[in-house]
C-alpha cells in the first residue's frame, strides 16, 4: 500500500467514525420515528463502508463478505421499519377520524 492510499484510508476511517457518532446522536435524540429510521440506515451504510476500508487496509477479502451481509440485513431492517412507520401513521389517522 502506498503512503497516499494509507493516508486516504486513515482519513476515511476517521470520517466514518464521526459519521457513525453523529448518526447515533440522531438515533437517540431524533424527535420522530422516521428520523430514527434514517439515522439507523445511515449508520448501516457507514459501517458497510468501514468494512470495505478495513478490507483495503488489511488486504483480507473476508471483510467484503461481512459488508455484503450487513448491507443486506440493513436494507431489510430499513424496509421493515419504514413499513412499521407507515402503518403507525395509518393507525393514527384512523384514530383521529373516529374522534
Amino acid at each position: 500500500m502506498t503512503w497516499f492510499l494509507g493516508a486516504a484510508v486513515t482519513l476515511s476511517l476517521v470520517l466514518i467514525f464521526i459519521t457513525v457518532f453523529m448518526a447515533f446522536l440522531r438515533l437517540v435524540l431524533g424527535p420522530s420515528l422516521p428520523d430514527r429510521v434514517v439515522a439507523l440506515d445511515m449508520m448501516t451504510v457507514a459501517i458497510v463502508s468501514f468494512c470495505g476500508l478495513a478490507a483495503i487496509q488489511s488486504g483480507d477479502a473476508a471483510f467484503l463478505d461481512v459488508a455484503v451481509a450487513l448491507a443486506l440485513v440493513g436494507f431489510l431492517a430499513t424496509v421493515a421499519l419504514a413499513r412499521f412507520a407507515d402503518r403507525q401513521q395509518l393507525r393514527e389517522r384512523r384514530q383521529e377520524g373516529e374522534k
